[in-house]
């Protein structure tokens, strides 16, 4: 089985003013159980935009999803916005 959760393929104006070392990336998460052991897993898939097939894909167990949603939680408090909303 494999699921789309969600995607978005970065735009022109999302790019920062003044940034030098950026491109536009693409982002998906989905899920699959289509592995040898059939356990389900988060899959993350960061590609240029343009360039499909030729990005990054990962395969989180919920331990390493939930340690990013984490990380991911903490970076927006750092910033001042509110996580979750």
């Amino acid at each position: 089985m494999r699921r789309s959760i969600d995607d978005h393929p970065f735009a022109d104006e999302e790019m920062p003013e003044g940034v030098d070392d950026a491109m536009r990336i693409s982002w998906a998460v989905a899920i699959s159980d289509d592995y040898d052991d059939a356990e389900p897993r988060v899959v993350l898939t960061v590609e240029e935009v343009g360039r499909p097939g030729t990005g990054l894909v990962g395969h989180f167990t919920p331990d390493m999803a939930r340690r990013l949603r984490l990380a991911l939680h903490d970076a927006l408090r750092e910033i001042g916005e509110v996580p979750g909303s």
